[in-house]
């Protein structure tokens, strides 16, 4: 959870909305999405006291996500990560993009 608010901020631009799994119902996590103008899609964790609101409509899009992180996993490399450094690792993944998403 500590990288997500890293990943958002580097995102250049403003989002409208963020789409993410129960794993990132988080309380400050939402609170800092919602300062910078973003609408958080998640959906609450199921032991939290008081049900969290979402769109679940938005939400069941979610599998577009999925579809293509598995996708990706297809190709060895990128699944295994072979590739000790950060820049090699993210050369695999966008030639492994690029093959399988080709059309």
């Amino acid at each position: 959870m500590t990288t997500a608010p890293e990943a958002v901020a580097a995102v250049p631009g403003r989002l409208k909305r963020l789409v993410a799994d129960r794993g990132y119902d988080a309380d400050a996590f939402r609170r800092s999405l919602r300062e910078a103008g973003t609408t958080p899609v998640i959906p609450g964790r199921r032991n939290r006291k008081r049900p969290i609101r979402h769109d679940e409509a938005r939400y069941k899009d979610r599998w577009r996500i999925e579809a293509a992180f598995c996708r990706l996993k297809d190709f060895r490399r990128v699944a295994t990560r072979y590739d000790k450094l950060a820049a090699n690792f993210a050369s695999a993944v966008a030639l492994a993009s690029v093959v399988a998403f080709w059309t």
